[in-house]
C-alpha cells in the first residue's frame, strides 16, 4: 500500500518544526516516520525515545524521524523499506526552500507510485508584518499549499492578524486557513480518512532561477558557555540575525542541555536533556542574509560566552 506524503513549508521561523512536534507527540496510533533537516529541534520528551542509529531517531510510540542528508529520494526510499513500513511521512522543508522544487522532485514516477504526494501545509507566522508577503519566496510557499496554518496566533496584534489573514487568503483562496496555536493543526484536513483514494499527481509550478539569499555559519565548542554572556552574544548578533537555534550547556548547570530558538525576533530557551558524551557542549547555527555577518565576527562574538565569569 503507497504511504502518502505530508509536505510542511513556511518561511524561517514559522514553526514548522513546532507542527512537526506536535504531529509526533499526538501520532494517535499512526506510524509518522518525520524528514527533518536536524534532530535539535524535535522537541520530544527523553521517555519517547527508544534509541538512534544510522541518522534515525526511533520514538516508543512507533513513529521515527530521520535527517535529511543528501537525496531525498534516497531517504524516502529507505523509509518505504522499513518493517513495518510508516503509514505516513511528513517532510519538513527548509525555512528558505521554495516548495515547487521539492513537489518537482516527489513527482518522480517511482516514488509516486510508493510515497504520493498528498498535501501541503504552509505555516505563516502570524505576528509578522503583511508587508512580508511581498517577499517572492514567501509569496511562493503560501501559493504552493492545500493548507495554510497561522502560527503564534495567541502573540499576535488582533486587529494586525486579521489583516494578515485577509491577504494570505486573497493570495491562495483555495486553501484551507486554520489557526495553529502551539503547533495544532486539525489531523482530519492533514490526513485523508479515504485510505483508498490515491493523491493525484501535481503540477510543481515554474522552475524558478536559484538565488542564494541565505548562508548557514555555525559554532561549536567543548566548554560550556556562560548564560549571561551568551545572552549578551545573542543580543548584539540578533538583528542581524532571520534564524538560530541550539543545544548548550552552561556553567551554571554543567550536565544539563538548554536548547535555544529565535525565530521571528523571540528568543525562547528550553530545557534540553542530557549531554550525550561525544557531542560538543555547545553547538548552535545562525542563519543570516549572505554579506550581513563574516564567519570571524561570529566567532568572536560567541569565543567569548567560554570564559566564565560575570558577564
Amino acid at each position: 500500500m503507497a504511504v502518502p506524503v505530508l509536505l510542511v513549508a513556511g518561511f524561517l521561523g514559522a514553526g514548522k518544526t513546532t507542527v512537526v512536534n506536535h504531529l509526533l507527540a499526538h501520532a494517535e496510533g499512526r506510524r509518522i516516520a518525520a524528514v527533518v533537516n536536524d534532530f535539535g529541534a524535535i522537541n520530544i520528551d527523553a521517555e519517547l525515545i527508544m534509541g538512534a542509529a544510522d541518522g534515525v531517531l526511533s520514538l516508543s510510540n512507533g513513529c521515527i524521524c530521520c535527517t535529511l542528508e543528501g537525496d531525498l529520494l534516497r531517504t524516502l526510499a529507505g523509509l518505504l523499506r522499513r518493517d513495518p513500513r510508516p503509514d505516513v511521512i511528513v517532510i519538513e522543508t527548509s525555512g528558505v526552500a521554495d516548495p515547487a522544487d521539492v513537489v518537482r522532485n516527489l513527482m518522480d514516477p517511482v516514488i509516486f507510485r510508493e510515497a504520493p504526494l498528498e498535501t501541503v501545509l504552509c505555516v505563516v507566522d502570524a505576528t509578522m508584518p503583511v508587508a512580508m508577503l511581498d517577499d517572492a519566496l514567501l509569496r511562493s510557499q503560501v501559493r504552493a499549499a492545500d493548507i495554510i496554518a497561522l502560527s503564534k496566533v495567541d502573540l499576535a496584534d488582533p486587529a494586525a492578524y486579521v489583516q494578515l489573514r485577509d491577504a494570505v487568503r486573497a493570495m491562495r483562496p483555495a486553501a484551507v486557513l486554520v489557526d495553529a496555536v502551539n503547533g495544532e493543526v486539525p489531523a482530519a484536513v492533514l490526513f485523508s480518512p479515504d485510505v483508498d483514494r490515491a493523491p493525484a499527481p501535481r503540477e510543481p509550478g515554474p522552475r524558478r532561477p536559484a538565488a542564494e539569499r541565505f548562508e548557514t555559519m555555525s559554532w561549536s565548542s567543548d566548554k560550556p558557555v556562560s548564560l549571561p554572556r551568551l545572552q549578551q552574544a545573542i543580543g548584539r548578533l540578533a538583528p542581524r540575525l532571520a534564524r538560530a537555534k541550539g543545544l548548550f550547556e552552561t556553567a551554571e548547570q554543567p550536565g544539563r542541555l538548554m536548547v535555544f530558538q529565535l525565530a521571528g525576533g523571540r528568543a525562547t530557551l528550553a530545557a534540553g536533556g542530557t549531554r550525550t558524551e561525544w557531542a560538543p557542549r555547545t553547538r548552535i547555527v545562525f542563519v543570516a542574509e549572505i554579506g550581513v555577518l563574516s564567519r570571524e565576527e561570529v566567532n568572536a562574538i560567541m569565543e567569548g560566552c567560554t570564559e566564565i565569569g560575570t558577564a
